[in-house]
């Protein structure tokens, strides 16, 4: 249980990362930003012509009697209006860390850069838009996993008593596990560490990674907390992903230089792929 403390240390360590360094701070919002404006312009087109589309996809509902037509087309537009709005909750951090990849990569490294005793942090050897396909390929892989999730949570919320207790507690656990993911995959990623072998580590210390997602995805309900806390959030991810692979994660005292310089590179400190700390992908399972 001590791992659950240890995570949630992470997330608010990230979160007093970014208010030291105010510059990273601003940069790291951009995206979230960005992403904001495209979903509440969505949910609004949705809001506007919902009904009409709810209209046109129903011709059958046009012979029947008042008050049961509009009862129903409401009903509809009730219903997509919310799957609209559960599904930008569920894909919010996905396209804004998509988005945001150059930012946040910039912001992982200076974070890389602060806790490491060489000041140096790994870079990634591919060109931006392999990174990007990256990216964009492990996050509908995690999207798909998320929402098999969902459905089989869904379908046990029916079950009487357990489906309004045990199953809601159980549906932000997995929730917290899939957007810490997300968040970590920065670091990772630019360690080497594909998506089998960042799940099979993540599987290894889930108290760790409960502890960090859980309490940050009740946060990440309300899109607009999303925006302010994403900066911190990569920070505080990328100090966890030293964590799971050994590295240092104590923090630096200069807010602006890092703690040894603004050398880059695979130091002795940082990790590399086959090193003491890679994990074992032969026997990681998806």
């Amino acid at each position: 249980m001590r791992d659950l403390g240890v995570g949630f240390t992470y997330l608010l360590k990230g979160q007093r990362w970014v208010a030291r360094h105010g510059r990273q701070y601003g940069f790291g919002l951009l995206p979230g930003l960005i992403t904001l404006v495209l979903y509440a312009a969505a949910l609004v087109a949705l809001a506007v012509w919902g009904e009409d589309f709810v209209g046109w996809s129903t011709p059958f509902a046009d012979d029947w009697s008042s008050p049961w037509r509009g009862l129903f087309r409401t009903l509809l537009v009730a219903v997509l209006f919310a799957l609209g709005l559960l599904l930008a909750v569920l894909t919010f951090t996905a396209v804004t860390l998509l988005i945001g990849q150059p930012f946040y990569e910039s912001l992982s490294e200076r974070v890389d850069r602060d806790l490491s005793p060489d000041g140096t942090a790994p870079e990634s050897a591919l060109p931006l838009w392999r990174e990007l396909w990256i990216s964009a390929r492990d996050s509908l892989r995690i999207l798909c996993r998320a929402l098999l999730w969902a459905v089989l949570l869904f379908a046990l919320g029916f079950v009487p008593v357990v489906g309004q207790t045990v199953v809601p507690v159980i549906g932000f656990f997995v929730t917290g596990f899939f957007l810490t993911e997300e968040l970590a995959a920065v670091a990772l990623q630019r360690r080497d560490v594909d998506l089998r072998a960042r799940l099979a580590l993540f599987r290894s210390r889930k108290t760790l990674i409960w502890g960090f997602g859980t309490p940050l995805g009740l946060a990440f309900l309300v899109p607009v907390v999303a925006v302010f806390l994403m900066p911190g959030a990569v920070a505080g991810a990328t100090m966890l992903a030293r964590e799971l692979l050994g590295e240092d994660t104590s923090e630096g005292d200069d807010p602006d230089g890092g703690a040894g310089g603004g050398g880059k590179g695979r130091g002795d400190a940082g990790y590399h792929a086959g090193g003491a700390h890679a994990p074992d992908r032969r026997n990681a399972t998806p």
